[in-house]
């Protein structure tokens, strides 16, 4: 284990210019032609590297945001063939894929290299087949026009964090999409487009209705009902669509003026889409009971949310988020047999959402299942990596005494700033901070008065430290070196730091005087 670093340092060098930044990006990248718009435009962004981050971030943004709508697999059908007309006449050749996801917010979202979806919410909100076009082809253009690349590439280039990565992997698709880091498909979803970018997602969107028969006419009254809605101040629109597609009047105008310069005419679809999307419309009230039963569990009033849950089913018998709501009722119970019988429910009505799996393993680990768990807990992983898994998954490692294995899963929970992540650095700290002291708590040197050699101990973890062991290493004064062993038992609360005395003058070069830390012990 080696030694800290000595006590008298510094750090030199020069940041480098935003203009070397620039310049070395446009050596390795240059400029491409916008297959829409037919602009030139900075690249960062390879074709394969956006085929590459939406493949990869397609599944997992769609569990996050309640999985995919499987009640009725014929409004996702239909979804696909309208979306897929659409992109048949579309400026640029991507893989597009269109699904529909299980959340009641009014939203839809393009990630790069044509991955998009729309959520129920939105669904029960259109009243044409034109309309849902304008939509999917609003977000065809987001992703044929690079829109998504472009975003990160403005967040590349502000945080300056790409420029090693680039140098280091210039001839790696990969090294660029490693410094865009986890959560990109969080970022992107949630981007705000700029103004061009909308105009040009409703101006295109609209040529690419004309260009596959439908009437452009859907886009404008669909952006007038968006203004009205968002003079509503209706809190789901705010949150879902709007947050990233401002609707305005002047994008109505914009709409209005350039359809009057596309053919007229056109199909609207109204007959059509009331028709494929009938059973999900009549199934509106069931999902709005569930969002209020879901409130209602989180504010402790479980009688309600069992009322609401069960209204919920009595509509719409083969939605599984109402089996999982009733679940997490009797799992707040502690009634966890009925627990499983519920979530058994949910996951043959749809097993492919990891939320299913997750909470069945939770009442299998209370059970004292654990086998069982871990084959839950492994599945719900598999379809979306989550602190809660991981966690519990840490505990069963720690229960049956693997607390390698134990340490592993807690590490890579405590990442997440949720409940789940600090209850898993908690016991991170638990079972590693006193034999690996090294990993969370931070030593340096400081000089001291008369030339005593002092250290500062940090404690940036959220547990209080009692005890702290050292071992010292110092010039004996013969060529050799002396080493001692000390204990400081003053309590280091959580988040500050000490200056401890070694009673050790400094009569040497400071790179002879080091410490390392040995063991620690957490206050109970």
């Amino acid at each position: 284990m080696p030694f800290s670093t000595a006590f008298f340092s510094s750090h030199g060098g020069a940041a480098k210019p935003w203009l070397a930044l620039t310049a070395a990006l446009l050596v390795l990248t240059g400029c491409s032609t916008n297959p829409v718009t037919g602009a030139q435009e900075l690249a960062l962004v390879s074709k394969s590297q956006e085929l590459d981050i939406g493949a990869q971030q397609y599944s997992p943004s769609r569990q996050a945001q309640g999985g995919d709508y499987q009640a009725d697999p014929g409004v996702e059908a239909y979804v696909q063939a309208v979306g897929q007309r659409l992109a048949a006449v579309s400026d640029r050749d991507l893989p597009y894929e269109f699904r529909v996801i299980n959340n009641s917010v009014p939203n839809a979202w393009a990630l790069p290299g044509g991955k998009i979806a729309v959520n129920r919410g939105l669904l029960t909100e259109l009243n044409s087949e034109a309309e849902l076009a304008a939509v999917l082809g609003h977000e065809i253009v987001h992703a044929a026009a690079r829109h998504g690349a472009q975003s990160m590439q403005r967040g590349l280039l502000l945080q300056g964090a790409v420029m090693g990565t680039v140098l280091a992997t210039r001839n790696s698709d990969y090294g660029q999409l490693a410094a865009l880091g986890a959560g990109i498909g969080s970022q992107l979803i949630n981007t705000r487009y700029g103004r061009d970018a909308e105009r040009e997602s409703d101006r295109y969107g609209m040529q690419y209705m004309s260009r596959a028969g439908y009437d452009p006419q859907g886009a404008v009254e669909l952006q007038e009902t968006f203004v009205r809605l968002a003079g509503e101040q209706r809190n789901d629109w705010l949150q879902g669509l709007f947050a990233s597609h401002p609707p305005s009047t002047e994008r109505v105008q914009n709409n209005r003026t350039f359809a009057a310069t596309l053919p007229a005419g056109g199909e609207v679809g109204r007959e059509r889409y009331l028709e494929k999307t009938a059973r999900l419309r009549k199934a509106k009230p069931a999902y709005q009971a569930y969002d209020e039963g879901r409130k209602a569990l989180a504010e402790g009033n479980r009688e309600q949310a069992r009322r609401l849950a069960n209204k919920a089913l009595a509509i719409e018998p083969r939605e599984a988020q109402f089996h999982a709501l009733l679940g997490d009722i009797a799992l707040a119970e502690d009634d966890f047999s009925t627990a499983l019988g519920q979530y058994d429910k949910a996951i043959s009505l749809n097993g492919n959402y990891f939320y299913y799996p997750l909470q069945r393993g939770r009442a299998h680990a209370r059970l004292d299942h654990p086998d069982a768990a871990r084959r839950d807990l492994e599945l719900s992983l598999k379809l979306l990596p989550s602190a809660a898994a991981l966690n519990i998954l840490g505990d069963l490692a720690r229960g049956s005494g693997d607390l390698e294995r134990a340490k592993a899963y807690y590490t890579k929970a405590a990442g997440s700033d949720s409940p789940d992540g600090k209850a898993a650095l908690n016991a991170l700290l638990e079972t590693d901070l006193p034999e690996n002291p090294q990993n969370y708590l931070k030593l340096s040197g400081v000089q001291g008065r008369d030339g005593q050699w002092l250290l500062r101990l940090s404690n940036p973890t959220p547990r209080d430290v009692s005890l702290v062991v050292l071992e010292l290493a110092y010039p004996d004064g013969r060529g050799g070196f002396n080493r001692r062993e000390v204990r400081y038992e003053q309590p280091l609360p959580a988040g500050e730091s000490r200056v401890l005395a070694t009673g050790v003058n400094v009569a040497g070069a400071a790179r002879d005087y080091r410490s390392r830390l040995l063991k620690a012990q957490l206050s109970r």
